[in-house]
């Protein structure tokens, strides 16, 4: 039997998402940034706000979230972006998928 480490399954937590900010295929330097959000939509139209970190220096343009018990409460297909405030600029990131499976 074979596992995929990759997938997400419904109740999960401690699941780690990093969002990289590119801007014409190179990274933002966000280390500026004041604001740091990853906002996550979910299958039933809800969305999560949900306060990021930096995930080094900002200078490689990567935040991360950690999700915690009872946020993945949905079977489906899932939207995540990234917002971010600077005191010189605001931008947000592509909308991205990712999938969420149920247990047995």
């Amino acid at each position: 039997m074979s596992t995929d480490e990759n997938k997400i399954h419904v109740q999960d937590f401690g699941v780690i998402f990093e969002v990289t900010i590119l801007e014409g295929g190179v990274a933002v330097d966000i280390s500026a940034a004041t604001t740091l959000t990853i906002k996550f939509k979910k299958p039933g139209g809800s969305t999560l706000t949900k306060t990021a970190v930096l995930s080094g220096t900002g200078v490689d343009g990567k935040m991360r979230y950690t999700t915690v018990s009872g946020e993945l409460d949905q079977v489906g297909l899932w939207e995540i972006q990234a917002y971010l405030v600077s005191p010189s600029w605001t931008l947000s990131s592509s909308t991205e998928h990712f999938e969420v499976f149920p247990n047995l």
